[in-house]
């Protein structure tokens, strides 16, 4: 059976906290408990959590990663480059084309730095969690021009290599798709940018 997806806004940003629940099982992860774990927990209800998964390690996607880990006791994955850069505790690591199980339901891991050394989507069934990677007209923040040039090539070779109906969900707002993106993204690739291009940069 094809699993299901509830988007929770939380914190006062908002951010966008996942649940992924196979229908069959009624396990479920959790996809960066950033906030309002009540709200989180409540969600939840009876389901079992196998496991929270951590798209990147920025304080408004964890907040409330104790929390709810110390009520369920589930095991917490995050990419080791964000585990070290942002000093989370993770129970194992996060690879690029891994498959975890919720469930009877796969879901595939890839990296993505840019926004952070250690970002990573999790996709199944014809969508994609992509945390702050890529948004709805750019992609995410970056730091510095090479953090950046590093968010245009895995972008290019990860998200822009899937099929334009792929609807992707990020960390902040609303859902896009890749086809609705890869016009800008081209247009991107062939403009021209000064060198110190970073930070919040859009499509245009």
């Amino acid at each position: 059976m094809t699993p299901t997806l509830d988007r929770l806004e939380l914190g006062p940003w908002p951010m966008n906290c996942y649940l992924i629940r196979c229908t069959s099982t009624d396990q479920l992860a959790i996809v960066d408990p950033g906030a309002d774990a009540d709200k989180i927990l409540s969600r939840v209800a009876d389901g079992t959590v196998c496991c929270i998964l951590l798209t990147h390690g920025h304080p408004d996607h964890i907040g409330a990663l104790e929390d709810v880990r110390r009520v369920h006791n589930a095991p917490v994955g995050i990419h080791l480059a964000d585990a070290q850069a942002c000093g989370v505790d993770g129970d194992f690591p996060l690879l690029d084309g891994m498959q975890i199980m919720v469930g009877k339901t796969s879901v595939e891991v890839a990296h993505l730095p840019g926004h952070t050394p250690g970002s990573v989507s999790f996709k199944l069934y014809g969508i994609a969690l992509v945390g702050d990677a890529i948004f709805p007209g750019g992609p995410g923040h970056t730091s510095s021009p090479q953090a950046l040039a590093q968010s245009i090539v895995s972008l290019g070779q990860t998200i822009f290599a899937w099929a334009d109906d792929t609807e992707l969900f990020p960390g902040h707002g609303a859902p896009t798709t890749v086809g609705a993106e890869r016009g800008g993204f081209e247009r991107f690739l062939r403009g021209d940018h000064p060198p110190d291009l970073c930070g919040d940069v859009a499509w245009r």
